[in-house]
């Protein structure tokens, strides 16, 4: 029995895909509606560490996020040198769950399509190229109407729709979304041999310059330099640009940077954070995902936390009898504290590579783990 019957997903992000599925897999008649004429995602990587292959385990996809994916349980740190020396190799041991990998590098597309296919295959009903135009709720639902005219009454509306939430427009809530001064190039490409998990360069002509595996035979690397404006810029010099970036940098970037030749291959993006205070909810709807947190990925935790969103959703829901003051009580208890620590850490290390200060980054970085280790 769940307090929910049926319930409205608004995005087909990483958490609402989870949050759906999880929800239809329990007996809920689920909708998702997507602004977009399809699921779709930033066509480069993503590193999923351990506690998001969790929530990708209890979805039903990891088994395949694993064949796919390519295994990371190491990092690896090189200086920014001629000779690329190799300062650390951490992660030797393994810190997930049973026999979980620290991490895995995927493809994002990839993992969009398995989420996908995997709320098809329990019952997640999509409707594609709609948004929500009016939400009117009582103690007992939500009357959502749709831009196609149509409407329908839910028990319960789930707002996953990113950075610029349109839902958290429509329940009034005001979010500063702060720019934090990176940019980051990511370039999907062919993996060399001597690329055996991901690697880090800190410094040298860019704040960072790694790479991850994301296949047997691809990668994604990325490049983070100050914010500019790169929305004017030809297919010609996206290409250009990147590969004089990555000529400061020797290794295994070197036979990357020769790869480096099909534009729509590479994607930029400026570093962002917020993080909305409590509650994440309005009455009957609640915001999960991007639409409540986001942070640089200095981490790669901003995927986990939004997959922990939707599977703590659904667990409480599952739960509890109804939807009332003390299911969101435990919502906000078991999510916000772990949240501000991810993004809190997040920040603080771009800060201190932006204002070149020589913080404890071990320090910092063993705190965020350990809190990351814990169930979510």
């Amino acid at each position: 029995m769940t307090a929910v019957r049926e319930v409205l997903v608004i995005g087909a992000g990483a958490a609402g895909l989870a949050a759906a599925t999880l929800l239809a897999d329990a007996g809920v008649q689920v909708d998702l509606v997507e602004a977009k004429p399809e699921v779709s995602a930033l066509g480069s990587g993503i590193t999923l560490q351990a506690n998001a292959l969790k929530v990708l385990r209890a979805v039903g996809v990891l088994d395949q996020c694993l064949v796919e994916g390519a295994d990371s349980t190491q990092l690896r740190l090189r200086a920014p040198d001629p000779q690329a020396t190799v300062l650390v190799t951490m992660g030797g041991e393994n810190r997930g769950a049973g026999d979980l990998p620290n991490a895995i590098g995927m493809y994002r597309p990839a993992l969009a399509a398995l989420l996908t296919a995997r709320a098809l295959e329990v019952g997640v009903r999509f409707r594609f190229s709609t948004t929500v135009q009016r939400l009117a709720q009582d103690d007992d639902g939500v009357d959502v109407t749709l831009s196609d005219g149509s409407t329908h009454r839910y028990d319960l509306v789930v707002g996953a729709d990113g950075v610029r939430s349109a839902t958290r427009a429509l329940l009034g809530i005001e979010l500063e979304t702060r720019p934090l001064g990176m940019g980051i190039w990511r370039v999907f490409a062919p993996r060399p041999a001597d690329v055996p998990t991901g690697e880090l360069y800190y410094g040298g002509h860019c704040y960072i310059a790694g790479y991850t595996p994301t296949s047997a035979d691809r990668l994604y690397a990325f490049l983070v330099e100050d914010a500019q404006d790169r929305s004017q810029v030809t297919p010609a010099e996206k290409v250009a640009i990147v590969r004089e970036l990555a000529s400061h940098y020797s290794g295994p970037w070197d036979e990357i940077r020769e790869s480096i030749v099909d534009p729509d291959a590479i994607h930029y993006t400026q570093f962002e954070e917020h993080l909305l205070p409590a509650p994440w909810n309005r009455g009957r709807v609640v915001l999960i995902g991007d639409a409540t947190h986001v942070c640089p990925p200095t981490f790669a935790q901003g995927a986990a936390m939004a997959l922990e969103d939707a599977m703590v959703l659904a667990e409480l829901l599952q739960a509890a009898p109804a939807v009332d003051d003390e299911l969101w009580d435990q919502f906000h208890a078991r999510r916000l504290p772990r949240v501000q620590t991810v993004v809190d850490g997040s920040v603080t290390l771009a800060t201190w590579q932006l204002e070149r200060v020589q913080g404890d980054v071990p320090g910092l970085m063993g705190r965020v783990q350990a809190v990351t280790a814990q169930p979510a």
